[in-house]
């Protein structure tokens, strides 16, 4: 439902922009609409409205119908100020406001109940995957903690027994299967212990036999939470191949598109220095870039590039908190508008990040790291990136405890290596930078 949702919305779009188009065309202006510079202006305009339902979060992210209108008129409102601001630029009206106002009058409602519809899809997606696990206290705490995040695939954690309560002592005592059965759950979740007990895994090949689908739960976080559990990311680190490891062909192009965006984000680069020194003049002086050494891949270590945001002398020394005192008035503007990351496409063109991969980490707390955790430094067999699936899964880090949470959704990048899964993180970071979420 969620996603006939998403795809409803953007055929939406499309189709009411494109009416409102003829309409005014046929109606009010006299003129054929195909073959007019409007035609690919309002081609545009949909892009734009597309784009910002996204950035917002429509259909998906809005939890009942103020959120859902409050959403839309966002979009709309922010798709029109685009077209707005080209037509200030170009000293052109390049798209009727009949059609803009008309097709925001109807998008609005629309988009609510495209939104609607989706959060509908969610709650019916949690009632669908009822799930009983059978695992440890500390372990049951963690996985409910994160299914009522922003799962992957949505679901209720319906029930828990420990090892002793699921085991069967004799034949006449099936305690898994009964739980099971009471709560209607369509999801078994079995841990390390409890897949090594021949009465617990008699009983979930019988549940597997009935419909009921049984997971370990390295393979439950994996497909319902996008991340690996931490218990178990030193047994399964070497069991899967690394796309820029293992598939040289997908390495190579990986690199190309790397390349082609990093050459297309300089050129913004260039542009956007002027504004950004203007702006320290008045609430950031000192110098223009801020560089600091990171771990790349292999280990080897390279110099990132940022926009300065913190006073000069007082780079983070530590990790950075929220609200951090450093961060100066303009700093702080260039942090929400992710502006101080730009100057990394010099990074990406020269092969110290790519686009998309875990975010390189200071040497001294990738020391500190390695110690706790021996299997962090896989992290570093492939290139490190502007964005990840960490970025975009889990809220801006500032400890330790964080690094290690990153480190899940890492591995699980590691393990899903792809341009398709690239593509979606790409998109997932323009939303949260449209959206002001996520680091």
């Amino acid at each position: 439902m969620r996603r006939g949702a998403r795809l409803l919305l953007y055929l939406g779009t499309i189709v009411t922009v494109l009416v409102w188009g003829k309409v005014h065309a046929a109606y009010v202006g006299g003129y054929d609409f195909t073959n007019s510079f409007r035609f690919a202006w309002s081609l545009a305009y949909i892009g734009l409205l597309c784009l910002a339902a996204y950035g917002i979060g429509l259909p998906d992210l809005p939890r009942d119908t103020r959120q859902a209108l409050i959403s839309a008129l966002g979009a709309c409102a922010a798709a029109a100020l685009g077209v707005s601001i080209a037509q200030l630029v170009l000293g052109s009206q390049l798209l009727p406001r009949f059609v803009i106002f008309w097709s925001a009058a109807v998008l609005v409602p629309f988009y609510a109940v495209c939104a609607g519809l989706a959060a509908g899809g969610r709650a019916r997606g949690e009632e669908r995957d009822k799930v009983v696990a059978v695992v440890t206290p500390d372990e049951a705490m963690v996985l409910a903690d994160d299914l009522s995040r922003f799962p992957e695939r949505p679901a209720s954690l319906t029930w828990v027994l420990r090892l002793d309560e699921a085991q069967s002592p004799h034949p006449e005592s099936r305690p898994l299967l009964d739980t099971v059965s009471s709560v209607g759950a369509t999801v078994v979740v079995l841990d390390r212990a409890a897949q090594a007990d021949d009465t617990v895994v008699a009983q979930a090949a019988d549940l597997h036999e009935r419909g009921v689908r049984v997971r370990t739960l390295p393979l439950f976080y994996d497909e319902w939470l996008g991340k690996l559990p931490l218990s178990e990311l030193e047994r399964v680190s070497l069991m899967f191949d690394i796309g820029e490891i293992h598939r040289a062909r997908y390495g190579r192009l990986k690199r190309l598109i790397d390349l082609v965006i990093g050459l297309a984000g300089a050129l913004v680069f260039v542009v956007v220095i002027p504004f950004v020194v203007v702006g320290n003049l008045f609430g950031n002086r000192g110098s223009l870039l801020y560089t600091q050494p990171r771990v790349g891949k292999n280990g080897t270590e390279f110099t990132i590039m940022k926009f300065r945001t913190m006073r000069p002398g007082e780079g983070p020394t530590e990790w950075t908190q929220e609200n951090d005192p450093r961060i100066t008035r303009f700093g702080a503007w260039l942090r929400l508008t992710h502006l101080d990351e730009l100057p990394q496409v010099i990074n990406i063109v020269r092969g110290d990040l790519a686009v998309v991969g875990p975010r390189p980490e200071q040497p001294r707390y990738v020391e500190e790291l390695l110690e706790k955790v021996p299997f962090y430094n896989l992290r570093h067999l492939v290139r490190p990136g502007l964005t990840g699936w960490a970025q975009v899964k889990y809220a801006y880090g500032a400890s330790d405890l964080d690094a290690m949470e990153k480190l899940q959704y890492e591995f699980y990048y590691l393990r899903h290596q792809s341009l398709t899964l690239d593509a979606r993180i790409v998109g997932r970071t323009v939303r949260s930078v449209i959206g002001g979420r996520g680091r």
